[in-house]
């Protein structure tokens, strides 16, 4: 097939890939997470910039480091870029490990941010609790299948796990199917 005909779609309602910029994480970049460490967060912006210049349709922002008060610098950060035209036209991937931090974002973040992630492995009231919170706040969120009994290894449990998520979501917690 020539390259003018390729059909699979990458924007718009019925996208089947998207394309998340994942420099603005200082678990996954070593210049990102220096300059978020040396407090030089104009150039932290602009490694944003330049993904959402290079085609990211949604920037990931991580903050969890060991040496960084994580939910000031998820604060800081995200409101930097919220200021931006060319980045904010862009949804925001809050992403941590660390439920104080995704808050953090979850209170500075405009439009409809998605959350990196939640699971039932603290058990399934914690879960609920995270959700709705997620809900209130007009955000999407992704799930990892993890329970609070094992780690999703087999097909089977990562169905099990993620039918189950799915059921609470949409269920108990009112997310749209």
């Amino acid at each position: 097939m020539a390259d003018d005909q390729v059909t699979e779609q990458t924007t718009g309602p019925r996208a089947t890939f998207i394309n998340i910029g994942e420099r603005t994480n200082v678990t996954g970049s070593a210049r990102f997470k220096k300059l978020i460490l040396e407090g030089d967060y104009t150039a932290a912006v602009e490694v944003a910039r330049q993904q959402v210049d290079s085609g990211a349709q949604i920037i990931d922002v991580n903050m969890d480091e060991g040496l960084l008060d994580a939910e000031k610098a998820m604060d800081t950060f995200l409101k930097l870029i919220a200021v931006e035209p060319d980045i904010a036209k862009v949804p925001i991937m809050i992403d941590s490990s660390k439920w104080s931090v995704i808050e953090a974002g979850l209170k500075c973040v405009a439009g409809k941010p998605i959350v990196n992630s939640i699971s039932m492995k603290e058990g399934v009231e914690p879960f609920i609790a995270h959700a709705r919170k997620v809900r209130r706040y007009g955000a999407a969120v992704v799930v990892m299948a993890f329970d609070e009994k094992v780690k999703a290894d087999t097909m089977e449990s990562k169905v099990e796990i993620c039918a189950r998520a799915y059921d609470i979501l949409v269920n108990q917690v009112g997310f749209p199917a």
